[in-house]
């Protein structure tokens, strides 16, 4: 009998393989198969010119309470193919228009013992794959919590990855390069503190992952369109090199409240033996549904400064007063307490920015630690923490606006929620409609800390709800949204381009905490930039912080030629020259590329890359002939070769080059550097020199 079995198992295994569903990308490169496993479970196997990726694979979902999961015991039903090619235009991005072009399978299983019906979709770009599962109205399955989602992604080797550990409430840490098998070993000394945190397993990481095989494959796993469901991580089996998706649970452990019809977010597996196809891939921002905004006018990028940097490293406060061991608001009176003299936010202080934006062409100024509420604000597990519309005696608003407005410059909101998100929901409206009224239209939001409700995580699925709920809000008031310690982006600005930046990584900020490493900026475009663009915050001309402030001996890892490059590489739409003025003022000739360098583009063009060691990118300028190249360098001084035949054949250019000097180095020289001019074509090359933690950043002008 036991024989018998055995050869029926391997007749229905031989059955399924010969009716295995085959998808193709459209230029035939990758291949996905689909079938069902002898016990009737839905897997999945994906290949790359005929190399093996990703091999067979199971899919479903684990469900609570429930004696029959969606893991097996499926039939198909039904399966249907199409092919959807179209062009559509941004409103802001990387390029002027994104070619949506993919072959799509969906099939759709029926569960044997229930008549439950799922339907997985599967879309394959000629970058990759995305797939999600889909929950079609039915008697059978319509409310239902989610243990735990089971999807697989079984590697083909010991992989080296660029990986973060994985988190339920932070992305805000430094990669490791590691093979595969070292995450275990490796990861206490990957986990750095921070103002909230919770790992999950000694082998979870967090997505975008990116990973590179020895036979030259990139790879990249990530999530598009998470909307009404859990941050998904990856879990790993290093016995096996089988990655499992490992959602972010709630306060009580459950990891997803559904009902039908609804769907899952899509997952992504990113594959090229070029590193450069990852970086330009639109994969994300495609399988996002299209704009939900119908006027789009008031959506424009934005280039800014702000009183922020000499409060994250220790010079200034976000407090007025240092006397109040605790603040009531609506009872605390902060006429009757003798304020610190560090407070920052403070209206000679915030004109002298306006007037340093006003005098080089800044678009906006940022104000933190302008509000009442910053004295007690942090890990207090407080609620009714800000109103979002008190502002601190010395912080005029109406008359900071109108003087801002006589500069022609706007003034950008700052709501910190403390993690107090319920306090944030009940206070929107009337913080938005005061941003309306004093000439606010971009808020930066944060979530530092603990959320509440208490035992919540930042990546459960009713704060991702939130974090939604909070841009389609702003939407209605008009308001551009820049999210800070939110959820990692999955390419939702397509369909709300209002969501113009998030942080949700570890940004520059950290360089004043202790120091990022130096080639941190070279790993950024290949995983937290593949869902949306970051606010990184770059253009750091001094990076001795004891300068700064006596008690803080940090330093920021990088050259200033870096810097500028960053404004290139980071690709955003919303740019902030981070430093100080007055620092500024010392290198006027390098502020000039800050000053001139565009952050909306038609094209862009990546030259050079390599996860971990270099990144080189050239992009043009929206609407006009000209050009803005940036290199970053890792760990290692290397020679950058690139050629200018992205440029207009037949026009003459002006490059002016930023590049590190002989000397310079990200931690003994970080300030040394060079400026020269030369004549360009589009037949020109560029041997330049970047060193450890440096690079080059070049403006191309066409010659009228």
């Amino acid at each position: 009998m036991k024989s018998f079995m055995i050869t029926l198992a391997v007749l229905i295994s031989a059955f399924n393989q010969l009716h295995a569903q085959e998808l193709k990308s459209p230029n035939a490169e990758l291949t996905m198969q689909f079938l069902l496993d002898s016990d009737g479970a839905p897997t999945y196997k994906l290949s790359y010119k005929n190399n093996a990726v990703v091999k067979q694979s199971r899919l479903g979902l684990e469900l609570k309470n429930d004696n029959k999961s969606l893991l097996n015991d499926f039939t198909i039903s039904n399966t249907e193919t199409a092919t959807f090619d179209e062009t559509w235009q941004p409103v802001w991005g990387e390029v002027k228009a994104i070619r949506n072009h993919y072959n799509e399978l969906a099939v759709t299983l029926t569960q044997n013992e229930t008549d439950r019906i799922i339907v997985i979709r599967f879309r394959m770009f000629n970058e990759g794959l995305g797939f999600r599962y889909e929950f079609p109205a039915q008697k059978n399955l319509v409310y239902f919590v989610i243990k735990e989602e089971k999807t697989q992604f079984a590697m083909t080797g010991d992989h080296t990855a660029f990986w973060i550990p994985g988190d339920y409430d932070s992305q805000e840490y430094d990669y490791t390069e590691s093979k595969l098998s070292e995450i275990r070993g490796k990861f206490d000394s990957a986990v750095t503190s921070n103002a909230s945190q919770e790992q999950f397993s000694k082998t979870g990481v967090q997505t975008a992952l990116m990973m590179k095989t020895d036979a030259g494959l990139y790879i990249n796993i990530h999530e598009a369109a998470l909307i009404n469901y859990s941050c998904m991580h990856l879990n790993l089996d290093d016995k096996n090199m089988v990655f499992q998706s490992w959602l972010t649970p709630d306060a009580v452990g459950d990891k997803g409240y559904m009902q039908a019809p609804s769907n899952s977010p899509w997952r992504t597996i990113m594959v090229s033996d070029d590193a450069r196809d990852i970086l330009s891939s639109k994969i994300t921002l495609n399988l996002n549904d299209p704009c939900a905004i119908e006027d789009t006018s008031w959506i424009k990028p934005v280039k800014y400064i702000g009183v922020w940097w000499e409060m994250i490293t220790g010079k200034s406060s976000w407090a007025y007063t240092d006397e109040l061991p605790a603040v009531q608001l609506g009872v605390t009176d902060y006429t009757k307490v003798e304020p610190n003299k560090t407070h920052a936010a403070n209206n000679t202080k915030v004109k002298h920015y306006i007037d340093f934006a006003a005098q080089h062409g800044f678009d906006a100024v940022l104000v933190e630690g302008w509000n009442e509420g910053w004295e007690d604000w942090f890990g207090k597990s407080k609620d009714y923490v800000f109103d979002f519309v008190t502002p601190y005696p010395d912080f005029d608003v109406e008359a900071i606006h109108a003087y801002a407005k006589s500069k022609d410059v706007k003034m950008i909101m700052h709501h910190e929620t403390s993690g107090s998100v319920r306090n944030y929901e009940r206070h929107m409206d009337k913080a938005y409609q005061f941003m309306n009224d004093n000439g606010y239209d971009a808020v930066k939001s944060g979530y530092v800390g603990d959320i509440l409700p208490r035992g919540e995580h930042h990546y459960s699925q009713w704060i991702v709800n939130h974090y939604q709920y909070a841009i389609e809000k702003a939407a209605d008031y008009k308001i551009m949204v820049n999210a800070h310690e939110a959820i990692r982006p999955t390419g939702i600005c397509r369909t709300y381009p209002n969501l113009i930046g998030n942080e949700s990584a570890r940004g520059t900020e950290f360089q004043a905490f202790g120091g990022s490493k130096p080639n941190h900026v070279t790993i950024l475009p290949f995983t937290r930039l593949i869902g949306g663009p970051m606010d990184y915050t770059p253009g750091i001309f001094e990076m001795d912080i004891s300068k700064l402030n006596p008690n803080n001996n940090s330093h920021v890892n990088s050259t200033l030629a870096n810097q500028l490059a960053l404004y290139v590489t980071m690709y955003s739409p919303l740019q902030m020259a981070a430093d100080l003025p007055e620092h500024y003022e010392q290198f006027m000739d390098a502020f000039q590329f800050i000053k001139d360098v565009a952050i909306d583009w038609d094209e862009s063009v990546y030259l050079e890359a390599e996860p971990g060691d270099y990144i080189t990118v050239a992009r043009k300028e929206k609407g006009a002939n000209n050009w803005f190249v940036g290199n970053v360098n890792g760990n290692e001084t290397r020679t950058s070769n690139i050629t200018f035949d992205f440029l207009e054949k037949g026009k003459n250019y002006i490059a002016t080059i930023y590049a590190d000097a002989k000397e310079a180095h990200y931690k003994t020289n970080p300030q040394a550097y060079t400026i020269k001019t030369k004549k360009v074509t589009s037949k020109s090359k560029l041997s330049q020199v970047s060193v450890a933690g440096g690079g080059y950043a070049i403006s191309i002008i066409e010659v009228k």
